[in-house]
């Protein structure tokens, strides 16, 4: 996955520096580099954020680098988006009813039409870490953290046991209610920090990423026995980052060690460097702009 930097927007809502880029960033590497989706624009907030500014650049971008994909026959090859966040979501529960805000619904309609035209999935950034430190007082750390025993929240027929679900979900209901037509979500970002916060532990955070590996292989109440595609956030801790929780994310530390046990569903026999290989040839991190 590459990341259209947030400070580039502006520069490929120009069909031609779009053009430029994509050969630049994409079709000199391609297919050596196995690139499968390009977002443009990470976490842009359409009202009263210093991205703001931002919003009338995300859509021109994409479709200008859509475009340039597909002048070269790889459009369902390299799929082009770009990754939201959830302050863009107005209502999140109970699930079913998730929304978007209504002062974001003139950035992201449109979007969202092209998206559907174009066949192209939503990139989400999905953090229960952060839902949780926002309202730990309601939300239970089990229900983060995949180890509820039991369903915590009943929205009709559908049970959730996780907060990870109820959240992408509210994703989906809201896509769906804005009566636009159907986008697949891809999970952009999802991880938990080891330090530096509120419920940072290095437990949590092997519980978390642990749990989420296996968890996203069977779908969602709403999106029943279809894995959920998902990124995890992020390839390294980043000492340069603030605040402080921000840099411990890593899955691995600075120097390539890795910082918890678990693998990513290879074979027992196979060694972790070898899983080092396969999670950096799957993942760039698309946080670099938050």
């Amino acid at each position: 996955m590459l990341d259209v930097p947030n400070s580039d927007l502006q520069s490929l809502a120009n069909p031609n520096n779009a053009g430029q880029w994509v050969q630049t960033n994409v079709l000199n590497f391609y297919p050596a580099v196995n690139i499968k989706y390009i977002a443009v624009g990470n976490e842009v907030k359409p009202v009263g954020d210093s991205t703001s500014w931002m919003a009338q650049y995300v859509l021109p971008a994409i479709q200008n680098v859509y475009q340039a994909i597909r002048a070269k026959g790889l459009h369902d090859q390299i799929k082009v988006s770009t990754a939201i966040d959830m302050t863009l979501i107005g209502t999140s529960y109970p699930p079913s009813k998730g929304s978007f805000r209504s002062d974001v619904r003139s950035y992201l309609d449109p979007i969202i039409g092209y998206l559907v035209y174009a066949n192209l999935p939503l990139f989400a950034n999905v953090y229960p870490y952060f839902s949780y430190v926002g309202d730990p007082n309601d939300i239970s750390l089990p229900y983060a953290l995949f180890t509820a025993p039991n369903v915590v929240v009943w929205d009709g027929s559908r049970g959730y046991q996780n907060l990870f679900d109820a959240v992408l979900d509210s994703v989906h209901a809201a896509l769906d209610n804005t009566g636009i037509g159907y986008v697949k979500v891809v999970v952009s970002e999802s991880g938990w920090p080891s330090d530096g916060g509120f419920a940072a532990t290095y437990d949590n955070a092997r519980v978390y990423l642990g749990n989420l590996i296996q968890h996203v292989k069977g779908g969602t109440p709403m999106r029943p026995n279809v894995a959920i595609e998902t990124y995890l956030f992020g390839m390294f801790d980043e000492n340069q980052k603030s605040p402080e929780v921000e840099k411990h994310f890593g899955v691995f530390y600075p120097n390539n060690q890795k910082k918890y046990p678990f693998n990513f569903g290879f074979s027992a026999a196979r060694h972790w460097e070898d899983d080092i290989v396969a999670i950096k040839n799957a993942s760039v991190s698309l946080r670099s702009d938050a």
